[in-house]
C-alpha cells in the first residue's frame, strides 16, 4: 500500500513537473487559460479582470505603461517585477519587449489591479489574450524572457507570485536578456544614482 501511494505521488509529481517545464521552455509564451484565471482570481480575491486598451506610445520602460478606457487613463506598474532603467544596459530592449508583448492582441490588456504604489501608479497583473484563446501574463513573461528581475521585495501581493522564481531561474540558466552579462539590479542602479 505504501509503495503504491509513493508510486502515485512520484507519477503525479513528475507529470506536474513536465507540465510546468513545458510552459517554461525557452522561446515559449507562458500561456494561461483566461477563463480559469478569471474564475480563480474572482474566488480568491473577489476580483475580476478589467479590460483596458494600451495607450499609444505609452510604454515607459520594461515595467511601466499607460492604459485607457472610456476616457479614463491609468499608469500601470507590473506587480512583482523590476526592469532595467532606460539608461541602464538592456533598458531600451526591456521597454521594447514589453511593448511587443502588450501589442499581441492589438493592445487590449486584461488587468487585475492589486494596489496603488507610492507614485500613484496602479500595481497590477497584466494579461493579454493570444491567438490560442489563452492568455500571457506579462509580469511573469518579462522575467522569463530575461527583461525583468523578480522583485521579491514587492511581489508578496501578486496573486501569481509563485511563478516568478522559476521564471527567473530559467532565464538565468539560459543567459537570456539581462542574464547574458553581469547585470546591475535596477534598485541598486537607482540607489547609486541618488548619491
Amino acid at each position: 500500500m505504501k509503495f503504491k501511494t509513493l508510486l502515485n505521488g512520484a507519477i503525479l509529481f513528475t507529470g506536474l513537473g513536465l507540465v510546468a517545464y513545458s510552459f517554461l521552455v525557452k522561446g515559449q509564451r507562458l500561456r494561461f487559460n483566461i477563463e480559469s484565471v478569471a474564475v480563480e482570481e474572482k474566488q480568491k480575491h473577489k476580483q475580476v479582470f478589467e479590460i483596458y486598451q494600451l495607450k499609444e506610445n505609452s510604454v515607459d520602460d520594461g515595467d511601466t505603461l499607460r492604459v485607457q478606457r472610456n476616457g479614463e487613463e491609468l499608469k500601470i506598474r507590473l506587480c512583482g517585477t523590476d526592469s532595467p532603467e532606460i539608461k541602464q544596459p538592456m533598458g531600451i530592449e526591456a521597454r521594447d519587449h514589453l511593448r511587443s508583448l502588450a501589442n499581441i492582441n492589438n493592445g487590449e490588456l486584461w488587468l487585475i489591479p492589486i494596489e496603488k504604489d507610492r507614485h500613484g501608479r496602479t500595481v497590477t497583473e497584466v494579461y493579454v489574450r493570444d491567438s490560442y484563446n489563452s492568455a500571457v501574463n506579462l509580469n511573469v513573461q518579462m522575467v522569463r524572457d530575461g527583461y525583468a528581475w523578480h522583485y521579491e521585495k514587492y511581489s508578496n501581493t501578486c496573486p501569481i507570485r509563485g511563478e516568478f522564481a522559476l521564471a527567473q531561474e530559467l532565464a538565468q540558466k539560459e543567459g537570456l536578456g539581462i542574464w547574458s552579462g553581469s547585470p546591475t539590479a535596477p534598485w541598486e542602479f537607482r540607489r547609486k544614482a541618488k548619491k
